[in-house]
């Protein structure tokens, strides 16, 4: 237990962080929903703010795709609820609404020069340690942003973040709190305990109870409903080896691969920003005062940490690291890309200020040989055309198979074999049966009982398939013979329980009443006899020390009993002998620990209280 607080202590902000992270990169969750597209139809208002069903729409499908993301590509996406997507979603967007309400209604800020760190330095975003246009575009195009709305995206995430630091991490505890806290937690208990075995030799069933118990459960006793399938699979990898590609294709396609590649420059600057305190004219000339201190010998990185108002880069000397075109504003690269290492820029104003900028150090792109990225070249186009080929194909497979009446002549046509699967229920067999799209196209009205062929399944990008039943095997009621062995050791195994329980509650009450001497109850037994157990003893089962530090606090020297049944049938009788709670002062490093674990924990209770408040205060009309 010590060290679960010492990681939940240290993990909270942690924990905060990789959940912006993940909403951020890892196309999750709908809380990064930024409505671009006008659209007058309205989910929800939320204190005069609308949320639009677009909004709602794209949270749906983000949500969506990170339940098939959790779930594997197998996941049967038919059986999600739609309704109940649509209403988690909704929820989630009104929730964000309220925060974000909330975080600007305190004057939360976040610049947008710490918007650039954090992108800078995101690791999703690097190759090599260094921060890659390509790479950023990649994966924020795979999200589904252009980097406008990236930006907008994340700068809200991030003031939800302020908002939920600020108020979670503003959690307290007292000292009292935390002393009574640790001597629970530190607390040990003398326990001795018994066990009442649960003895299946001496639990004896009929057979007429056995019989009785399978006519009482008969369904519970039927053969499963299985089919045997058909089908038909169209694989991406056999198109490889039919096509080609010329030279003259790749030598274009290395010149394109190429001509993308660009230098990165290292950069520091100083940020001097133009705001309600400091209009444009105070600005310019403050940047200008600093530019002066450079031309008289002064150390640029010196200057920006006693001067830059860009929290991100100001301690570091300024400096932003490498990076490639397109990542800062127009002026700022502008100005960026004319100097020479080394160099200086005079005052250069961008939208968020004036800036000095220095270059401290160029990395030249490295260009690749033709030969070493040839096998590459000839994937990517080899990959074009078995992709043209694969969609040409599966077109072909889906309608041959939808005008013919078996999967024969379809199979003729396209060169391909019909597989015979090995029988497999509802919950699916092995390879192709356990998809759920086959299980779900396989037991389907117009498959099932129709006799028809299905439509085309795309199992994963590179795999599609065409089934049909070949053999329907109905439920049938199993005969008594055939079960009646594990309806025995079933009913044996409940009886032994109960016959435990039934002994150890008698032990129990005897114990308890001073009518049975602890050592007449062991019937020829040992106590166990375990002393300062902690609340996470090792070799003791997590229900008996559940039971045990429960369990009241012996009075005058008298024992305390108990009595707990295990998932095994056996019956413990607990015999609490004392209580022990340690005399010595905590360590200020123990002290500091369960302190921060604490108020962690308060303040999460808190941020949770704070968002039912905010709802239950908000004005929310659900359209």
């Amino acid at each position: 237990m010590l060290q679960n607080i010492r990681d939940n202590s240290q993990g909270w902000i942690a924990k905060t962080i990789i959940g912006v992270i993940v909403v951020l990169l890892a196309l999750t969750g709908f809380d990064a929903i930024i409505n671009t597209v006008n659209n007058t139809q309205v989910a929800a208002e939320v204190n005069g703010e609308e949320i639009t069903q677009n909004e709602l729409s794209q949270a749906v499908d983000m949500q969506r795709r990170q339940l098939i993301q959790r779930l594997g590509k197998d996941f049967d996406v038919s059986r999600l609820d739609d309704k109940l997507l649509r209403e988690a979603a909704l929820k989630g967007l009104i929730e964000r609404k309220l925060l974000l309400q909330s975080a600007n209604d305190a004057d939360f800020v976040f610049s947008q020069q710490a918007l650039d760190q954090v992108i800078l330095q995101t690791p999703e975003f690097q190759v090599n340690g260094q921060f890659s246009v390509d790479k950023y575009d990649q994966v924020i195009r795979q999200m589904g942003y252009t980097r406008l709305q990236f930006r907008q995206m994340l700068e809200q995430e991030m003031l939800i973040a302020q908002l939920r630091a600020g108020i979670a991490g503003s959690g307290f505890v007292t000292d009292e709190e935390v002393r009574s806290f640790a001597r629970l937690e530190r607390q040990t208990r003398d326990f001795a305990s018994l066990t009442v075995k649960a003895d299946k030799a001496h639990a004896e069933v009929s057979d007429e109870e056995v019989k009785a118990y399978y006519d009482e459960h008969s369904a519970q006793y039927m053969s499963p409903e299985q089919v045997v399938i058909e089908y038909v699979e169209l694989k991406k990898d056999a198109f490889f080896d039919k096509v080609e590609v010329s030279n003259e294709e790749l030598q274009a396609l290395y010149q394109r691969e190429i001509a993308n590649l660009a230098e990165q420059r290292n950069a520091a600057h100083i940020l001097v920003g133009v705001n309600d305190k400091v209009d444009e004219a105070q600005a310019k000339a403050k940047i200008e005062e600093i530019r002066k201190q450079l031309d008289e010998g002064k150390d640029f990185a010196a200057l920006a940490k006693e001067f830059s108002e860009d929290p991100g880069s100001a301690d570091n000397g300024g400096e932003l690291g490498f990076a490639g075109p397109g990542v800062y504003d127009s002026e700022f690269e502008t100005a960026l890309y004319a100097l020479k290492k080394g160099e200086v820029s005079q005052p250069v104003r961008s939208e968020y200020g004036w800036h000095l900028i220095k270059l401290l150090d160029v990395q030249a792109p490295e260009v690749p040989s033709f030969d070493s990225l040839k096998d590459k070249l000839v994937r990517e186009l080899k990959a074009q055309q078995v992709e043209q080929r694969f969609v040409e194909a599966s077109k072909a497979l889906e309608d041959a198979a939808f005008e013919a009446s078996d999967l024969a002549q379809p199979a003729q046509e396209l060169g391909l074999q019909v597989q015979i699967s090995a029988p497999f229920g509802r919950e699916g067999g092995e390879g192709v049966t356990a998809n759920n799209q086959v299980i779900q196209a396989a037991y389907s009205p117009e498959v099932l009982e129709d006799g028809a062929n299905s439509n085309l399944l795309e199992l994963d990008p590179d795999t599609a398939v065409v089934l049909r039943v070949k053999e329907h095997r109905k439920p049938e009621q199993l005969p008594f013979e055939q079960v009646a062995a594990s309806i025995r050791e079933q009913l044996v195994e409940k009886r032994a329980a109960e016959q435990a329980r039934s002994e150890g509650e008698k032990l129990l009450a005897g114990l308890r009443e001073d009518k049975t001497p602890v050592e007449q109850a062991a019937g020829g037994q040992t106590w166990q006899q375990i002393e300062a157990a902690t609340r996470s003893q090792e070799g003791v089962e997590p229900v008996v020390l559940q039971t045990l530090f429960r369990m009241p606090r012996p009075v005058d020297g008298k024992p305390t009993f108990a009595g707990v049944a295990l998932a095994n049938g056996d019956y413990v009788i607990l015999q609490l002998k004392g209580v022990s709670e340690p005399d010595d002062e905590l360590a200020e490093d123990e002290r500091e620990m369960y302190r921060q674990f604490l108020a962690s924990r308060s303040g999460q209770q808190d941020f949770s209280a704070f968002r039912r408040e905010l709802e239950r205060s908000a004005e929310i009309e659900r359209k």
